[in-house]
């Protein structure tokens, strides 16, 4: 084989692996993009026992992750000067919520004007007609005991006191929202005790 053959096919070779290098670097920062996009918001979600929230989400400051991933979801975050969204798939046992069992989330919540809490199926959407099902309630319809805590049960059958009824899911997510809050700002650091405790009463068979 002749030299100039030879370097031919050298520079063929060469040509062919950067080709495949940039084919395969090129596919794989895809799939990984799209795997983020796919799943739950992986940058700046601060994690406080069995909540998350993503302070940045309604600022400028968000990520282009999580700009895909709300135009995906259509889901219309609350802007930073209307509150933060914390939600929780897990209890404070980090066991996955499930609907056959019994709950309570007690505590105390951040400051703020007005909060909600909402029941939503395993996939983090309302379920239909979830209006008439008793999936959410707000600090304005419960009861309190004299200390000023909020205790609410979470069950399939009705129970005394705060009740919500769990979606007829498989799982589900619990989504607390706090309205004017002046703890909606980027730099606040979350702890589990600044956020109700969800505990697990029983699986009832």
């Amino acid at each position: 084989m002749s030299r100039g053959i030879r370097e031919f096919t050298s520079s063929v070779y060469t040509i062919l692996l950067v080709a495949y290098a940039v084919a395969g670097g090129a596919a794989l920062g895809l799939y990984s993009a799209y795997r983020v996009v796919d799943s739950e918001f992986a940058f700046g979600v601060q994690q406080a026992g069995p909540w998350q929230v993503h302070p940045q989400i309604g600022t400028r400051e968000i990520d282009p992750y999580a700009r895909a991933i709300l135009a995906r979801t259509a889901d219309i975050p609350l802007a930073a000067g209307e509150g933060l969204t914390f939600r929780a798939s897990t209890d404070s046992l980090a066991r996955p919520l499930r609907s056959e069992c019994i709950y309570t989330i007690s505590g105390t919540t951040p400051s703020a004007r007005f909060w909600t809490l909402t029941l939503h199926d395993g996939d983090g959407r309302l379920p239909d007609g979830w209006q008439v099902q008793r999936l959410a309630t707000t600090s304005a319809r419960i009861t309190r005991p004299e200390d000023g805590a909020m205790r609410v049960t979470i069950s399939r059958e009705p129970q005394p006191g705060n009740w919500l009824r769990v979606p007829d899911t498989e799982g589900f997510t619990i989504a607390l929202r706090l309205y004017d809050t002046p703890a909606g700002g980027t730099l606040t650091r979350f702890t589990a005790d600044m956020l109700p405790d969800i505990r697990r009463m029983g699986c009832p068979a």
